[in-house]
């Protein structure tokens, strides 16, 4: 069987978009195929990573990648994450559908510790829902 191939872009594939990733290979992992970049890649974001072991997903593993680097591969889905992304998007002619979730980014969270990590648990919900929707809809 073929699985369905996922690529979720967002600016610095930091944060929500390797949340993504993480949230479908957990879930679906046997159905799809997933990765995630960024037109501006830089870290991932350690915060990204605390929230998403509270739910039991260890995505330490992953790293951000370049969009550069999937131009010439086919995917089912390309998913933009943030508005920054889906902007500066690069065609993907292999993609069948183009999704776009507008979701907050965490990394520009203010106030202290707390605030900031009860930011990225409110996007991470967030995100799982967005991928369970997905789930459904591809089942």
């Amino acid at each position: 069987m073929r699985k369905t191939r996922v690529l979720f872009l967002c600016t610095a594939n930091s944060c929500r978009s390797q949340m993504a990733e993480g949230f479908l290979r957990h879930m679906a992992g046997d159905r799809f195929e997933v990765t995630s970049a960024g037109t501006t890649p830089t870290e991932l974001n350690p915060d990204a990573v605390r929230v998403m072991h509270e739910v039991g997903i260890d995505i330490s593993g992953q790293w951000a990648k370049d969009s550069a680097e999937y131009f010439r591969e086919r995917f089912q889905f390309v998913i933009t994450v943030c508005k920054k992304a889906k902007e500066r998007c690069p065609i993907f002619p292999g993609a069948i559908w183009r999704l776009d979730w507008d979701i907050e980014d965490p990394a520009a969270a203010e106030g202290d510790e707390a605030e900031r990590v009860a930011v990225f648990r409110r996007v991470r919900d967030e995100i799982e829902g967005h991928v369970r929707e997905l789930i459904a809809k591809e089942s």
